[in-house]
């Protein structure tokens, strides 16, 4: 695959290659080519061009995976418009805030999320269009009414005799420092802000993507996109990449509960997977540890040739699960917990962990899976610097400072903001950690999360969960201070306690002895002195990040 500095002119030489090729498949649905993407492009140009879209004018999207949603993120860029992407799961008023905030003069908008918005909140809007069938649902000009009643007509008119490559006119061409999205984020600690991204941090995360998959991917190939395309792990490496490399890229567009994905990963056999921690996670606790939880089988595992035969069956059944052919799972997003890592590299899995934020777009750190040191998320990639601000940066933790192509412009709107996080040309990650003598990245945990002792020892909250969460009957926890004293939230896994017969009364002495038993592996200043039985599971961002700023 070449890389033209111009993102928009991948995206044409990609659709000129590919041009009879399958592009998008809304899973179980309808597939679109390439030259059908081409067209439908065009055809949203005739309507920005008729609502007097110009050039870096704001258009947002809202909605759940699908290649509707795919095509009108390209339409946008592709016109010189800046896309908004919103995550369809925000509160409806965030949407309307969004919106308006943003300045977008039009939405792209599923239809789940219209039903709860109100077009009189967002009193900027020029108009709003479906997501599913790019029905016109509100219009305030009489020129996009027109268009859009007569886009086929305009579209003939500008194709009189056919629409072919020859016929598909060049994009607009963009430059690297210029403004491509602004993508709200939804984190852990704070409410969102509008990152800036430029045309570069794009073009070098898909540059980045072919550094490491260009030699096990093709175009034809399939890839299954599960991650939200709203969020820039998904936009980034299971959407922009592919596209350019001429992947065919199958949209799970309803929730990835176990029987969906694993039916939709035996269909699709994707080239390689990208999950947030969570889904692997779940796999490994409900499909793994059942069966290597029995006496004789950890007697067997420690056997010099049974066990690596039965390592060996346990990885290829997990790979299979997976669909059999993804050269290595990326996992990303927040913190994968250590057992479960050490599971996978025991078994030899072909995991990695990486480590980004939306203000780079969102890549950082990566090591492939045959490199990759357990624990750690992979090395500072190209294009980009890593530093720890810490005395002793292999021992002592500091903020993770990243420097390079893929950092943001700044916060839409939010000087003080941009301030505060970009000094002098450093992004400040908010999160700590140390780099061995090898380059490799051990994240600590989130500098706003830190607690302190009362001895003043500095306590990461997340270590303290990962040890947590590998205990009985234990899907979900934090850790905050109340007062001098630790105490641990925790939302139980309430259907493996019903199919073990434990009675919800039970859990509370359960959960004493798992205070008990982690107390007994914590220093004495980290001890936990209560665990808090949560009735809900707790409010996550769309990473599945626990939202902790709620909880403090």
């Amino acid at each position: 695959m070449e890389l033209s500095p111009s993102l928009n002119a991948c995206f044409r030489a990609s659709i000129l290659e590919h041009w009879n090729m399958n592009a998008l498949t809304d899973y179980g649905y309808e597939t679109h080519q390439y030259k059908d993407v081409a067209r439908k492009i065009e055809k949203l140009h005739i309507l920005f061009e008729s609502a007097g879209i110009q050039h870096g004018d704001k258009i947002a999207l809202c909605g759940r995976n699908q290649a509707h949603w795919g095509v009108a993120f390209l339409a946008i860029l592709t016109y010189g418009a800046v896309a908004v992407p919103i995550l369809h799961d925000f509160h409806p008023e965030q949407v309307h805030d969004i919106v308006n905030h943003s300045e977008a003069r039009l939405l792209f908008v599923g239809e789940i999320m219209w039903k709860k918005l109100d077009a009189e909140a967002m009193p900027q809007l020029r108009g709003v269009i479906c997501n599913t069938d790019y029905q016109l649902l509100v219009s305030r000009l009489d020129a996009l009414n027109e268009a859009h009643a007569n886009l086929n007509r305009l579209f003939c008119e500008k194709h009189p005799a056919t629409f072919g490559p020859k016929e598909l006119k060049e994009f607009y061409h963009d430059s690297p420092e210029e403004l491509a999205i602004i993508n709200y984020t939804s984190g852990t600690t704070s409410n969102s802000k509008g990152v800036m991204i430029p045309y570069r941090a794009i073009w070098s995360n898909v540059k980045f993507a072919d550094e490491i998959f260009g030699d096990h991917a093709k175009a034809g190939d399939n890839l299954l996109s599960m991650l939200l395309m709203a969020h820039t792990l998904g936009l980034s490496f299971e959407f922009l990449y592919e596209f350019i490399l001429g992947v065919h890229i199958h949209l799970l567009t309803r929730m990835p509960t176990p029987s969906i994905l694993t039916k939709a990963l035996a269909d699709v056999r994707p080239i390689a997977i990208v999950c947030v921690p969570l889904i692997i996670e779940k796999i490994v606790r409900k499909a793994i540890i059942p069966k290597i939880s029995s006496i004789d089988v950890k007697l067997a595992l420690k056997l010099p040739i049974v066990g690596p035969k039965i390592k060996r069956k346990i990885c290829e059944s997990l790979q299979k699960a997976l669909g059999g052919r993804a050269y290595e799972i990326v996992i990303g997003g927040s913190a994968l917990n250590q057992e479960v890592e050490a599971i996978l590299h025991d078994i030899g899995f072909n995991y990695t962990v990486g480590y980004g934020a939306t203000e780079c777009a969102p890549i950082i750190a990566y090591e492939d899976w045959h490199k990759f040191v357990p624990g750690s998320c992979g090395k500072c990639v190209r294009r980009m610097e890593l530093r720890i601000d810490s005395p002793d940066p292999q021992h002592v933790p500091g903020e993770i400072l990243a420097k390079g192509q893929n950092v943001m412009l700044g916060y839409f709107k939010n000087d003080e903001a941009t301030a505060e996080t970009l000094r002098d040309g450093w992004y400040h990650t908010g999160d700590l950690g140390v780099i061995d003598a090898e380059g490799n990245l051990f994240i600590k945990g989130r500098k706003k999360n830190m607690l302190l002792a009362s001895n003043g020892q500095n306590v990461y909250p997340e270590e303290i969960e990962d040890k947590l969460a590998s205990l009985p009957y234990v899907a979900e926890c934090i850790v905050v201070q109340r007062a001098e004293k630790f105490v641990a939230l925790v939302y139980p896994d309430l259907d493996l306690a019903k199919r073990d017969g434990v009675a919800p009364e039970e859990l509370t002495t359960i959960m004493e002895r798992n205070r008990k038993d982690l107390n007994a592996a914590l220093p004495a200043y980290s001890q936990l002195s209560q665990i808090c039985l949560q009735d809900e599971e707790f409010v996550k961002t769309p990473k599945k990040s626990i939202k902790r700023y709620l909880y403090k």
